[in-house]
């Protein structure tokens, strides 16, 4: 079987004994979540060549919670979109559970978002004319075993909210239905980019402590980029990057809860 065949397989092997494991089911393998090896990516603009990445080498494990700091360009979102598989490496090598995805198609790449990855972005990105139920229900309607919308909600603390329409719900709460619609279908990884940027301080508070929740109760990998370095102690382990580069890395031996982060 081609690489591309094995790795689909190997998705959907992991996926559905995560989630129903059955007494004489295979081990998972013990593989960080992922692992990258001199990753770069260059963007070709016109005569210019703009490198977001340079050759970055990082783990990230089950059950991390993970800050990636750092300006504007330094190569955060890069980083980031190129784990959710929204974006390819131009060198180097990724793998998800010792999975290569490095060169894999598009259709695993779609497998892969589909089964293993939640985003959540800075702008909510809710479909104005459903509510917050049937937002999340987009998502439970194509999952292979994914909560109900209620039960995602449930999570964020927007149960009494589900059946408001974007328009009436606030920042925060319009976030949190982002959230609730990443992790309805039990991601094993949920990757945040910038998920307070548009909020302020206070209803970022609430945001982080549902991304907070998720992260202990069902033990997904969490990795959040963020300008804001006050949020660095609510992570097990922080990365700042400058110039497409890890330059510093740092475990907290405590995690501090977001309301007693020095704001």
């Amino acid at each position: 079987m081609c690489r591309e065949g094995a790795l689909h397989t190997a998705i959907l092997r992991h996926v559905t004994d995560a989630l129903n494991p059955l007494p004489d089911s295979p081990a998972l393998p013990s593989h960080p979540v992922f692992t990258a090896r001199g990753l770069s990516k260059v963007y070709h603009t016109g005569e210019l060549d703009v490198v977001a990445l340079n050759g970055v080498d990082i783990e990230f494990n089950s059950g991390e919670l993970v800050v990636l700091l750092g300006p504007s360009g330094s190569g955060k979102s890069t980083l980031l979109n190129i784990l959710g598989g929204l974006d390819v490496p131009s060198s180097g090598q990724l793998s998800y559970r010792g999975w290569d995805l490095t060169n894999v198609d598009e259709h695993t790449l779609t497998l892969f978002r589909r089964n293993c990855v939640g985003f959540v972005f800075q702008f909510y990105n809710l479909i104005p004319s459903l509510t917050a139920r049937e937002n999340v229900a987009l998502i439970t309607s194509i999952a292979r075993d994914p909560m109900t919308p209620e039960e995602a909600l449930d999570m964020v603390n927007l149960g009494n909210r589900m059946d408001h329409f974007p328009s009436q719900l606030s920042g925060g709460e319009q976030q949190r239905v982002a959230i609730a619609r990443a992790i309805a279908k039990r991601p094993e990884v949920l990757l945040c980019d910038e998920p307070t940027g548009a909020l302020d301080i206070t209803t970022g508070i609430t945001v982080l402590e549902a991304v907070e929740r998720i992260n202990r109760e069902l033990g997904t990998l969490t990795v959040i980029i963020t300008h804001n370095a006050s949020m660095a102690q609510m992570a097990d382990r922080v990365l700042n990057l400058s110039d497409g580069q890890v330059v510093k890395s740092r475990r907290n031996e405590t995690r501090l809860p977001v309301r007693q982060l020095d704001w």
